[in-house]
């Protein structure tokens, strides 16, 4: 189940303005890298919409099914906000219907026989 908690309106190319939904997965206990303690935090996404400003602001606080996974990506630079820090990251967040998560973990991926 993800959480809808606010929204955001970018614009495109051409001057037209679209909105994203950012949702949020449950929490989840992590491990710290650097102190090896344990820390709560959860996911968030970007989810692309159709809807208008008014309808997303109704949205917040609605739950959906789904879950935020994290997938491969092609390398990419992010600046950390909180130190200015510019890294590499190779993963990113995206929002997985219950559907698409079933067919994820149950689908076997064709092996060549030889």
């Amino acid at each position: 189940m993800v959480k809808i908690v606010d929204f955001k309106t970018y614009e495109r190319n051409d001057g037209s303005e679209f909105n994203v939904l950012i949702v949020q997965g449950g929490i989840e206990a992590v491990k710290s890298q650097e102190t090896g303690r344990t820390y709560l935090t959860a996911r968030k996404t970007n989810v692309a919409s159709t809807f208008d400003a008014i309808t997303c602001e109704s949205l917040i606080g609605s739950d959906f099914p789904g879950a935020i996974k994290k997938v491969e990506v092609e390398p990419y630079e992010y600046t950390v906000p909180t130190t200015g820090e510019v890294i590499t990251l190779t993963h990113s967040y995206q929002y997985v219907s219950e559907e698409e998560s079933i067919v994820i973990n149950n689908v076997v991926q064709k092996a060549e026989v030889i």
